[in-house]
């Protein structure tokens, strides 16, 4: 949808005569039925009063076309600036340019990610040249008629009231400002330069109507390059019955339709495989031609998977394939060929910062798709707003009168292979009766450490073999070291041990960047996350008392989201709210156990957990000075 379409000249009349900004405002409340809001209204007066003297160059063609506030299909985002035309090759080019009125800003240690000054605080946001660039590739993957009739895309980011300072032209973001040059107040002359490189010709041939009409599909070049970075990648072999699964799920992809939704629920236990069939159908459906995304509520799952494909730590021309849960709450009905949702179990009811959007994200999910397939565990809900059940993708399923489908993936890959773990694990945390009341350590590498320095040790040791071993601990710490980066948030008096939680820089890389085993993850830091071993620290959330599992909510940090309103829960409905609680604690440390797929080291605050621990082991596994030297030379 284009909110503003006109020749540069009659941008240019329309920009001194015409109120430029009310022209806008009219046209998009026709069109979208919807009223901009008056700081949006400034917004535009402002940046387009620059755009005007920008353009008011005789050098810059009259014919070349204007495009402003342009939606990009299937998706929430707007551009805010778009010039057509052809270069002294006659090739058409469409020139994004983001407009962004921020006067001072701060560099980070995230990739691509900035702090500025927005909406009366200081907000992280993505860094303009990204935002440009992210749009770029996201018409350029998607578009038909940009990628068959040869219409070239550049980004660009314009700051027309800031002053150059180093901060956001810093080498850290070169490689984005590589892509999509970003130019400042004093760089007016620069940018009218750059535009007259793409932009020598008017538009001859419509290219904005052109793009507007194209047919959303995925290139070949980028189902290619999804294809290339699959093959060799022994992560994402399937093996047994996730081969079974994704053959189900992709021929019922193939079968959907927008009269005949269809909607799949796979349930797989820890170590299943739910993300390996997950990448695997992302890459095959969207060869297949399909418009598809994959879902997760966290972006730790996310980003490390796009690494993990790509090789790289940073956001590559696939980011656009990976969405967060609340991202489909204004979607169009059908706008997506498949969607496919891991950590189901994970989803919230509404979505915003604000939990103030939408109104149930499983039903938004099925109402944007024609195919749909979620990926879940339920004994990995661990928050009081995680509403991902199979009843309620059932209702939501049965309400849009979508084909539902159920399968299992069961198998057990993680722990060596082992459901004896698994089974065992639910036994001990009490989540359920099974016959593994003592685990065989024969079969998996499980240790019960009496100093949590020690066990810090023998991860660091493992860590040093491929970088696939983390300490992790239940949110019983609060988060101090996220506003002062010298402060330690785990503090362990007795064994001097004092850790920090995870940098929030590294964006949901934790679990693979190098440089973070000296730091402690939580549940929101690894779930949907394999590593080879991992370090628990059980905190005073979870105790024993006379062999019985005795879980305490007020242990947990106040910091700490996942039990968010856990006093209004009791107060509404004790006995549920406590059984609720209850199994959010149980579900945490069950999750963060299984996260190992060859061992588990854990440390408890409480002397009498780890007692009990180390009872339903076959056989001790006591470590104190010396002897952690003889465990790391035997394994």
């Amino acid at each position: 949808m284009i909110i503003y379409h006109n020749t540069k000249g009659k941008f240019l009349d329309d920009s001194i005569t015409n109120n430029i900004e009310d022209v806008i405002s009219r046209t998009y409340y026709s069109k979208t039925g919807s009223k901009v809001s008056e700081n949006e209204i400034r917004s535009w007066k402002n940046s387009l009063l620059h755009m005007y003297k920008l353009l008011s160059d005789p050098e810059i063609p009259d014919d070349c076309h204007v495009s402003i506030e342009y939606r990009i299909p299937q998706t929430s985002k707007r551009i805010d600036f778009i010039l057509t035309g052809q270069d002294d090759q006659k090739t058409d080019y469409a020139l994004i340019i983001e407009l962004k009125q921020w006067e001072t800003a701060e560099k980070t240690d995230k990739d691509a990610v900035v702090i500025t000054y927005v909406g009366k605080s200081k907000r992280e946001l993505s860094h303009p040249s990204y935002q440009a660039w992210s749009y770029a590739a996201l018409l350029s993957g998607f578009n038909e008629a940009i990628y068959s009739e040869n219409i070239r895309v550049q980004p660009c980011a314009y700051l027309h009231n800031y002053t150059r300072d180093g901060e956001l032209d810093h080498p850290c973001y070169q490689d984005y400002i590589d892509k999509a040059p970003v130019f400042f107040r004093s760089d007016t002359l620069l940018l009218r330069n750059f535009i007259k490189r793409y932009i020598k010709y008017g538009d001859k041939s419509n290219i904005m109507y052109r793009i507007e009409s194209g047919r959303i599909k995925p290139s070949k070049s980028l189902a290619d390059s999804l294809s290339s970075m699959l093959k060799g990648n022994r992560e994402f072999v399937l093996i047994d019955d996730q081969k079974i699964i994704f053959e189900t799920a992709k021929a019922l992809a193939l079968r959907s339709n927008s009269e005949k939704k269809k909607v799949f629920i796979v349930e797989g236990g820890p170590g299943t495989g739910k993300t390996v069939v997950a990448i695997n159908l992302l890459v095959s459906l969207t060869q297949k031609g399909l418009v598809t995304q994959y879902v997760t509520k966290n972006a730790a799952p996310r980003a490390v998977y796009q690494s993990k494909l790509t090789g790289t730590l940073k956001k590559t021309h696939i980011t656009n394939l990976f969405k967060g849960s609340g991202s489909y709450y204004d979607s169009a009905k059908n706008s997506f060929d498949a969607l496919i949702v891991d950590e189901t179990h994970r989803l919230n009811e509404k979505s915003g910062l604000f939990n103030n959007l939408g109104e149930n994200q499983i039903k938004e999910i099925i109402h944007a798709s024609k195919f749909s397939v979620f990926f879940i565990d339920e004994d990995q809900r661990v928050t009081l707003n995680d509403i991902g059940t199979k009843d309620e993708i059932r209702k939501w399923a049965y309400r849009y009168d979508a084909e539902v489908y159920e399968s299992e993936l069961s198998s057990q890959f993680r722990c060596n292979g082992s459901d004896g773990y698994l089974a065992w694990l639910d036994s001990v945390l009490q989540i359920r009766q099974t016959a593994n009341d003592v685990l065989d350590t024969n079969e998996y590498d499980f240790n019960v450490f009496r100093s949590p320095t020690e066990m810090r040790d023998a991860i660091f040791e493992k860590n040093k073999i491929n970088n696939k071993a983390r300490l992790v601990a239940g949110y019983c710490w609060d988060w101090k070291s996220k506003k002062d980066p010298k402060a330690y948030d785990i503090i362990i008096s007795e064994f001097d041990f004092r850790m920090r939680w995870n940098l929030a820089s590294y964006a949901g890389l934790w679990s693979i960047d190098p440089n973070s085993v000296t730091e402690v993850g939580c549940i929101h830091t690894c779930q949907g996350l394999e590593l080879d071993y991992v370090g628990v620290i059980i905190g005073p959330d979870l105790i024993i008392r006379n062999g019985n599992i005795i879980t305490d909510v007020t242990k947990r940090s106040g910091m700490d989201k996942s039990v968010f309103g856990y006093k209004r829960t009791l107060k509404s409905n004790y006995e549920e709210g406590a059984k609720q609680l209850d199994k959010i604690i149980k579900n945490t440390y069950r999750t963060l156990m299984t996260r190992g797929l060859k061992g588990c080291y854990i440390y408890c605050t409480d002397k009498e957990t780890a007692d009990y621990f180390s009872e339903k082991i076959a056989r001790q596994n006591y470590f104190e000075g010396d002897e952690l030297n003889s465990l790391v030379a035997e394994k």
